[in-house]
């Protein structure tokens, strides 16, 4: 299996934290020297580990903005 290339090239902020230290975050990432893309997934603290996420386009990312903004919660 190949290994995975990542860059964080800007930290938007967590959504959540868990006790393990593990957090909930949305970044901007480059994937294997890629154009970066905004990513929600769990990161360990100190970001060698990484769980399941998605990965958006600054375009996807403003249609999730504008499905979120339209829900009454």
């Amino acid at each position: 299996m190949t290994d995975i290339k990542y860059e964080i090239v800007k930290t938007i902020g967590a959504v959540s934290k868990a006790a393990s230290g593990w957090s909930k975050e949305l970044n901007l990432i480059s994937w294997n020297e890629r154009e970066p893309k905004y990513d929600l997934r769990d990161w360990s603290g100190d970001k060698s580990k990484m769980g399941k996420g998605v990965t958006l386009t600054k375009e996807e990312l403003l249609a999730l903005r504008d499905l979120l903004n339209s829900l009454d919660l």
